[in-house]
């Protein structure tokens, strides 16, 4: 069984690594091993291999000219935590072609019992790198560091590769966390949860770049309290980590956006499971609290040129030179504002702290302790599924106590916020809830976060104007076609919005 953490570097960093890396007192000035891999990958046409969580790949070792081959068999993992564990068996082969003799003593057999996936196999893709590797003690555990640097290459496209794995050689899984956090104090680091495979595969079918958005809950009855806490942190924790790494080369809102949701999900998660640093090992947020306040301010900006301005540009110029002059001119202050607060993102991105804090949350949701909230009638044992019921019960309870139509700003957001979090937290459980309520519930807070959440955006936009010094009269005009959607959207209003 393999066990590895792996984590992106900064792409700001490339060429100061080994001098960092030095700089960590677990690998000081020792020389590392130092190869040349040259990894060819096999496949059907079809991808069956992909499909079944198998990879199958044949290594040439080039180590100061001297060649040799290993096939390697890994079974079992998945791309939805940076820490993987899988089967893996490997053999040397006698040349750089897949043998299948060497698969006889492996699970290969009962994927293939006669032989007809092996005959269909041929090379999808391939990559290439050198890889620098110290193998480092640190307690009663051992692993092997390895910085990995060069590109993956499928069907004409390439994509660059720089990564860090730790592998844990022996002893308990925790270590490499302890390495992954020494190293962290001298580098950027992400966690990383695609494999080297599933980026080329990614990169095939172009959606290398493409935001990673909320999947459907694999949730169960039978499940215990911490295996769904688990599962539902990690989904909402993977959702936002993928986008920030994506983030680091897209300019897409789409990515920014679900990075976005992915936090309100994974934070609307411990709210209602009751995770919190003063009960539990859960770590401190808080010097994630400046990359957040990027994000928001991107994604105000963001949603005003991209929703907001376009929908009211024509009104507004309606064919006046001097009106398409100045709307012109603020949408070029808007351009530049964005990409001033983008590269601040980024470079809060590659903050050092803000990757060791993100690897605290990735090893409390993998290794930590789960705690679990007490239970306020002792003599009644209570399923996962009733505590579940009744944590949402008690939200909505909350959400009908506030006035849906309050003219009070605070109110307002304060209602916005916890129908995301009721949203939120109905996705991500709703196998373990009654369909019908689950729905209703669903549905209303969809509608209400959407319509708070447009009158948000529009005065949201009108403040940008403002910061980016448009003519009074633009925004008068952007005030008056906020009041109108307002009144348009009270008029609109049929029924009521009740959970009953």
């Amino acid at each position: 069984m393999e066990l590895e953490l792996k984590l992106a570097l900064s792409l700001n960093e490339t060429h100061l690594l080994e001098k960092k890396l030095a700089r960590c007192a677990l690998i000081g000035r020792r020389r590392p091993q130092r190869q040349q891999l040259h990894n060819v990958y096999y496949d059907t046409p079809d991808h069956t291999l992909k499909r079944l969580g198998v990879v199958l790949r044949v290594r040439q070792i080039d180590n100061l000219g001297k060649l040799r081959w290993v096939q390697t068999l890994k079974i079992g993992g998945t791309s939805d935590s940076a820490l993987s564990r899988r089967g893996e068996w490997e053999a040397p082969v006698k040349v750089n072609a897949l043998d299948s003799a060497m698969l006889v003593e492996t699970p290969w057999r009962e994927l293939d019992p006669d032989g007809s996936l092996m005959r269909a196999l041929a090379p999808v893709f391939t990559t290439d790198f050198e890889r620098l590797s110290w193998v480092v003690k640190l307690q009663d555990a051992s692993m092997e560091i390895a910085l990995d640097r060069g590109s993956v290459l499928m069907d004409g496209h390439s994509t660059p590769l720089g990564e860090l794995e730790i592998e844990l050689l022996e002893g308990a899984p925790e270590a490499v966390f302890d390495v992954a956090f020494q190293i962290g104090l001298h580098l950027s680091l992400l966690p990383l949860h695609m494999s080297k495979a599933e980026r080329a595969y990614r990169l095939s079918a172009g959606t290398l770049d493409a935001p990673l958005r909320a999947k459907p809950s694999a949730l169960t009855h039978s499940m215990d309290f911490s295996a769904v806490v688990q599962s539902v942190l990690r989904d909402a924790f993977l959702q936002f980590t993928a986008n920030l790494y994506t983030l680091r080369t897209s300019d897409a809102p789409e990515v920014l956006h679900q990075a976005r949701v992915g936090w309100r999900r994974f934070k609307s998660a411990l709210n209602l499971f009751k995770q919190q640093a003063s009960e539990s090992s859960f770590p401190s947020m808080v010097q994630l609290k400046p990359l957040l306040a990027h994000m928001t301010n991107m994604r105000d900006l963001d949603v005003a040129a991209s929703e907001v301005f376009p929908t009211y540009a024509d009104a507004y110029q309606m064919g006046d030179p001097q009106h398409v002059q100045t709307w012109h001119a603020m949408e070029e202050a808007l351009d530049h504002e964005r990409l001033q607060v983008r590269a601040a993102l980024r470079q809060t991105l590659d903050e050092p702290s803000v990757g060791r804090t993100l690897l605290q949350i990735t090893r409390w949701i993998e290794t930590g302790t789960v705690h679990r909230p007490k239970q306020q009638n002792k003599n009644k044992k209570q399923t996962v599924s009733d505590w579940v019921r009744k944590r949402i019960e008690h939200l909505v309870e909350q959400v009908q106590a506030i006035p849906a139509h309050s003219k009070d700003p605070a109110s307002q957001h304060d209602l916005r916020i916890l129908h995301k979090r009721l949203r939120y937290s109905v996705e991500s459980l709703r196998p373990l809830l009654p369909p019908k309520r689950a729905e209703r519930w669903h549905q209303m807070s969809v509608s209400t976060q959407t319509r708070i959440g447009m009158e948000r955006d529009r005065l949201q936009a009108i403040a940008i104007a403002r910061k980016l010094h448009a003519p009074d009269g633009v925004v008068q005009f952007l005030r008056g076609a906020a009041f109108a959607a307002h009144m348009d959207a009270k008029a609109n209003q049929v029924g009521t919005e009740e959970f009953s």
